[in-house]
């Protein structure tokens, strides 16, 4: 009887569904109610799951109430680009569909302690109205990352965030990657801050009168913070802005170990790196094995046999816990605003140090729900301002024009 049931039940529903082909899917009504459905279904999904206000961990009520006065953005909802919200699926396709703002750079060349070079890139914004002083025009420096340049497109976004605001951007290019030679047979790490050290102690000295902050990417915003750490309060900075950076080294590698993570990001980073290092090869051998060092297909078997070498620690493991931010956030001490996205898979969430910034009172968290690495998108077609982007603007802008209101903190 049941399968006499559903003999019929079938039969009718191809009859039926052999009629809407004829008369036309959509003209039917059918198909167009089945879109509308499932749009209002995943509508539904993306306001109730992912589209979320930010998660602002502070533990200063004057820094909180600063940042919801004057950086509002980090207290709004954030609304990722609703085809492409996933975390890798945002970390891909942001360098290929964001725009790339010309930006006219003076380069200039800064010797070091060792006989090294530092290659640093200026947009000095002289066509500044609001700031036409050039001796007390705010200045910010920027941290490119681990293998990036001037020439990124979230770095130049950030400057012509900066230049409709009047103020004046560097940009610290690590050595040897933004096409000036090695001198040395050394590059960089996250963990070494002797090179920023010396680049911040130049550019104030070049403009000791201008309000001075910095805001690193990745990378860069790991050194900067181990920077921070290390100095306190004893910086000419007056306060510095972080984006995706890699708290825990150690839970950063596991993660981009993971297979899909490999082959995504792991494989072409580690390659990335080793082009870093190819053109200085004459100068790099002299204390490595190349050969051994080009065989490297992972970021740890990279460091393994390059950079914890280079900078004398006994082992990986050591490096890793040098260049872990999260250990020395504890002391770092001047306002710093931290932005990361829990599905980062550089920067996993159980390895951002939350509980830690609860005990510090400069530091205040930003954490998404959505945006990746690097990525933030939002809009349809999000090819100009990221929600990265904005929280830079109005943190670097609220820094430098009411300051004063957290400096006393």
């Amino acid at each position: 009887r049941c399968a006499m049931d559903w003999q019929v039940l079938t039969r009718e529903l191809s009859l039926y569904l052999e009629s809407q082909v004829r008369v036309g899917f959509f003209g039917s009504g059918v198909g167009l109610s089945l879109v509308l459905g499932f749009g209002v279904a995943y509508a539904c999904y993306y306001l109730n799951s992912i589209a979320k206000k930010p998660q602002l961990v502070a533990s200063n009520d004057r820094f909180c109430r600063f940042l919801e006065e004057y950086c509002p953005v980090v207290t709004e909802t954030y609304y990722p680009t609703i085809w492409c919200w996933e975390g890798r699926v945002q970390t891909l396709l942001r360098p290929f569909i964001t725009s790339r703002p010309q930006v006219q750079y003076r380069n200039e060349l800064i010797k070091t302690a060792d006989g090294g070079q530092i290659s640093l890139d200026w947009f000095d914004n002289n066509d500044s109205s609001y700031y036409p002083d050039a001796s007390t025009r705010p200045t910010v420096l920027l941290l490119p990352g681990l293998t990036g340049t001037s020439k990124e497109s979230y770095i130049l976004h950030m400057i012509h965030q900066s230049e409709t605001l009047g103020y004046r951007c560097v940009v610290f290019n690590n050595r040897g990657i933004a096409g000036e030679e090695l001198l040395t047979p050394r590059t960089y790490c996250a963990a070494n801050t002797e090179d920023l050290e010396a680049v911040i102690h130049h550019v104030h000295s070049l403009h000791p009168s201008a309000p001075f902050m910095a805001a690193g990417v990745s990378m860069g915003g790991m050194l900067l913070l181990n920077y921070l750490g290390k100095t306190g309060r004893d910086t000419p900075l007056m306060a510095a802005a972080i984006f995706s950076a890699g708290w825990n080294v150690f839970e950063s590698v596991e993660s981009l170990e993971k297979p899909l993570n490999w082959l995504l990001f792991n494989y072409y980073l580690t390659t990335c790196l080793q082009s870093s290092i190819s053109r200085h090869r004459q100068m790099l051998e002299k204390l490595f094995d190349m050969d051994l060092v080009m065989k490297a297909r992972t970021v740890r078997e990279f460091d393994k046999q390059f950079t914890s070498v280079m900078f004398g620690y006994r082992s990986i493991d050591d490096y890793y816990e040098d260049a872990s931010p999260c250990r020395k956030l504890k002391s770092v001490g001047i306002p710093v605003l931290c932005l990361n996205s829990v599905d980062d898979v550089f920067s996993p969430a159980h390895a951002i140090p939350v509980e830690t910034a609860k005990q510090n009172a400069n530091v205040a968290l930003v954490l998404t729900s959505c945006g990746g690495h690097i990525g933030f998108l939002e809009g349809i077609w999000p090819r100009k301002c990221t929600y990265m982007d904005r929280v830079f603007k109005q943190f670097v802008q609220a820094v430098f024009e009411h300051g004063n209101k957290i400096f006393s903190m």
